[in-house]
């Protein structure tokens, strides 16, 4: 069962949800590129996630628990410690980074079990609890973002050019950079280049009109494919299945 919910308003230009999963049965999750890093609490410990590139299957057992903060994309800044690119298509324990010096992230882990184990495991009547933890969690996040140096304020307007079916050349262009500065600040913010989070965002935005129904020829269309095939490729390279399978998935 997955869960979300919107994050402290004071944090939504920087964080798009606060969620929880617990799996029921044993299988394999798929994560796949939405551009965003997530601090996650899960079996293996607290850990940073992605920003990926392609598929990243994730082996699961009945009862696993996984509670996270998500990062908008390009909006992780400095607030880790690392440059966002050292991230890009890991699974990082927090600890590795130094932790986050506001955050007792041991402590925020027995919190979450308790709150889980309270409820039942089930993540529903259990939520509230998990909720409250990750308010106490976006609290301390709040002090680290205000400490360190924040997003490229270019972020929005790139991720919304690049959406388009135009060359990088041509947004490069119309936002007054050289493709190499624009490459640059892709890398910095998002953590890696222009061309792979132009691939990144048509990919999501196929997956959000996929799944109310539309048609994959439109869907190809909408998104900025040259045609149906484009789509199914380029879903094929970045998910590992199809994108009826990709939506299909629970």
């Amino acid at each position: 069962m997955y869960r979300e919910w919107a994050p402290d308003p004071a944090l939504a230009h920087r964080l798009a949800c606060v969620w929880t999963r617990v799996t029921t049965s044993a299988g394999t999750g798929l994560v796949v590129p939405d551009g965003c890093v997530d601090l996650v609490w899960g079996p293996r410990g607290p850990h940073v996630a992605g920003p990926d590139t392609g598929p990243m299957p994730v082996a699961m057992s009945p009862g696993d628990r996984y509670t996270g903060i998500r990062f908008r994309p390009g909006a992780v800044g400095e607030a880790l410690g690392v440059p966002v690119e050292a991230l890009r298509d890991q699974r990082v324990p927090l600890a590795d980074l130094g932790g986050l010096p506001e955050l007792d992230a041991e402590a925020v882990a027995a919190a979450i079990t308790a709150a889980g184990t309270a409820g039942g495991g089930d993540g529903g009547s259990g939520s509230g609890g998990v909720r409250k933890v990750l308010g106490t969690v976006q609290e301390a996040l709040a002090v680290r973002l205000r400490a360190t140096p924040g997003p490229d304020p270019a972020v929005p307007v790139v991720a919304a050019a690049l959406r388009t079916a135009r060359s990088v050349g041509e947004v490069a262009r119309d936002l007054g950079m050289s493709e190499r500065q624009l490459h640059r600040r892709c890398v910095r913010a998002f953590g890696y280049g222009p061309k792979t989070l132009q691939r990144v965002v048509r990919f999501q935005r196929a997956i959000r009109l996929a799944g109310r129904g539309t048609a994959l020829a439109e869907v190809a269309l909408a998104s900025g494919y040259a045609d149906q095939s484009h789509l199914s490729n380029e879903v094929r390279r970045l998910a590992g299945v199809s994108l009826r399978q990709l939506v299909s998935r629970p």
